[in-house]
């Protein structure tokens, strides 16, 4: 097999749809926003795993997911694909498929992660404890603020302030919780959430409860999939999002690479 490049939008958007939990960033990123930073890579113009990379962050980021009966043809795309890979980069990959690129790369640092969906029946709580505001461009400062306390290895793209993608809990005029989204595509309608938060000394109040719930409610106007990725050995917020009604979808590793 050879490496092919793919660039119609709306074929992606057909073979992703197939399978949309598994491919909520992919949907995502075909948005107008995201779509100038990404190459799209397959074995097979038509069928079968697809791979992006994805170059609008600080690092490159290597994205290929496939079903468990699709995991050879998945290696054998990762393999084509290392001649044109960066130095370094970082992969959300199915456990295992990194193999497919060694000995050209070595994993620097993993994250094992579930790939959680909130399906379409689910019942949200119609009250919520705490005052949700939504956030915007002017709450930058307090949001990084917020980051830098009690998330600091979070992944951040300010653009998605706009639009209602944040929400936070204010005490006192300090912000002391937030949720927000890493990817939303009203046109293909998707979202990830991401970026939920409560200072270390506010939690366990039902704060980031709130703000997700509270999240939800306003995404569910533009989106039929909504998700999230939650590390394993995160207990409390794979309780908090069972809890929501969100259901696990599939496990993955979040990977940095880099070349041997």
């Amino acid at each position: 097999m050879s490496l092919i490049s793919l660039h119609d939008r709306s074929a992606l958007a057909a073979r992703f749809g197939a399978d949309p939990a598994l491919h909520l960033f992919e949907l995502g990123d075909l948005d107008d926003v995201l779509w100038p930073h990404t190459t799209w890579y397959a074995t097979d113009a038509d069928h079968g795993p697809v791979a992006l990379l994805y170059c609008g962050g600080r690092l490159p980021v290597l994205l290929a997911f496939a079903r468990p009966a699709a995991a050879a043809a998945l290696d054998e795309l990762l393999r084509e694909l290392r001649p044109f890979l960066p130095r370094r980069f970082t992969a959300g990959l199915p456990d295992g498929a990194e193999r497919a690129l060694a000995p050209d790369y070595r994993v620097e640092h993993r994250t094992p992660l579930l790939r959680m969906i909130l399906p379409g029946h689910a019942q949200l709580p119609a009250r919520l404890p705490h005052q949700v505001e939504p956030l915007t461009p002017s709450d930058l400062a307090d949001l990084r603020a917020l980051l830098a306390a009690s998330y600091p290895e979070a992944w951040f793209d300010e653009r998605m302030l706009t639009g209602g993608g944040y929400v936070g809990v204010r005490e006192g005029g300090r912000l002391l919780a937030a949720a927000g989204v890493h990817v939303h595509s009203p046109a293909q309608r998707v979202a990830v959430l991401g970026n939920v938060t409560t200072l270390p000394e506010a939690r366990g109040r039902g704060l980031a409860r709130s703000c997700v719930t509270a999240l939800c409610r306003h995404l569910a106007a533009t989106t039929d999939h909504l998700g999230l990725n939650v590390r394993t050995d995160n207990a409390p917020a794979i309780r908090l999002y069972e809890q929501l009604g969100f259901t696990t979808v599939t496990g993955y590793h979040e990977l940095l690479l880099g070349a041997s």
